[in-house]
């Protein structure tokens, strides 16, 4: 491994990698339906990376120093045989684990074979456990049980434990924070609740509908005690607190207590471009390097010069930068 690290002298070792901009749910902070609706033009098939093309690069990243590949999408899962993909990059040496974060509508179906092909953990997006609640903030009448059977599906496929994510809206769905922790505090999960945050150009967030971590986790306590528990790698967003009955609950707080010093993620698009930050404007093409005929040498080049040149710390920033012109939408980079 050739480590490679940016300007305030962060390595890079997790990959996050898009393989669809197209989701089945419309969550009005990632893909509201009035934005992405029946004429959104989601991408040509020929302009997305194949899983070849995908593998590849997180074979080179892998050789800069990424241990840790999540995919994400949109929705994953909508992606045909993805578990081929998993089980070309679980055999990239280097890389030690390969996650996937799904809205779990798909999962009844595709747990098992994502577990056989070398997943090592899974993370089910769940905004809710009320049906009504759950099923406007989807935006598409999508019922709760069907994500619930999933859940079901994936602990018997042997995803323990199974990381849950809910991110809290005030007014919308904060109501739910003691279900969830009722339903889900068990060994055999990890739950996690995150801060609304400001995420591309089309959610219209605002500061006024942020739950702070503070107030998350006094709600918390009103179910179960909480033990602080360390973080287990300088990168890691969430604050972690075991609960009496042994399982983990998380806070992100990327708005009110922000991380970007310790951040040492890179995420790739369906189409190929290369962010260095969650909020970035701009990506960095390699699609065209690869189908060009770009060498090993010449990506893994690229990818140092990209991550050389990295700055970003867009959360610890955020109040003076509130007017950018433009970010990167959360359905293309994969949150």
């Amino acid at each position: 491994m050739n480590e490679t690290r940016d300007q305030l002298g962060r390595p890079l070792r997790d990959l996050r990698i898009s393989v669809t901009d197209r989701c089945n749910f419309r969550c009005g902070y990632c893909m509201p339906k009035e934005v992405f609706g029946a004429a959104h033009r989601f991408l040509p098939h020929a302009e997305v990376l194949t899983f070849e093309e995908i593998a590849r690069v997180a074979q080179v990243c892998a050789g800069l120093g990424v241990e840790k590949v999540r995919l994400t999408g949109g929705e994953p899962l909508l992606r045909r045989e993805l578990w081929k993909l998993v089980r070309m990059i679980s055999r990239i040496n280097g890389v030690r684990e390969v996650t996937l974060t799904t809205n779990g509508s798909r999962l009844a179906e595709e747990a098992r074979a994502l577990r056989e092909a070398g997943l090592s953990r899974l993370t089910v997006s769940l905004d809710a456990l009320d049906d009504a609640t759950f099923r406007a903030m989807n935006g598409v009448d999508f019922p709760v049980s069907r994500v619930l059977r999933g859940i079901d599906a994936a602990l018997a496929a042997g995803f323990t434990p199974l990381k849950l994510n809910m991110v809290v809206q005030r007014g919308v769905n904060d109501g739910e924070i003691e279900a969830m922790v009722r339903r889900f505090h068990g060994p055999e999960f990890v739950l996690r609740f995150i801060e609304y945050m400001d995420v591309g150009n089309s959610n219209g967030w605002r500061m006024n509908d942020v739950v702070p971590a503070k107030e998350i986790l006094e709600r918390i306590e009103r179910e179960t005690s909480l033990e602080t528990l360390p973080r287990r790698h300088p990168s890691e967003t969430a604050l972690r607190f075991r609960v009496a009955s042994g399982g983990e609950i998380g806070v992100i707080a990327s708005v009110t207590q922000p991380f970007c010093r310790d951040c040492s993620r890179a995420r790739l698009t369906a189409d190929g471009r290369l962010f260095t930050c969650l909020f970035a404007e701009i990506g960095h093409d390699l699609r065209g390097p690869l189908r060009a005929g770009a060498s090993d040498e010449e990506l893994t080049g690229q990818v140092r010069r990209i991550w050389g040149l990295r700055t970003d710390r867009y959360s610890e920033l955020r109040a003076t930068l509130k007017d950018r012109a433009s970010k990167v939408e959360m359905s293309v980079v994969g949150g």
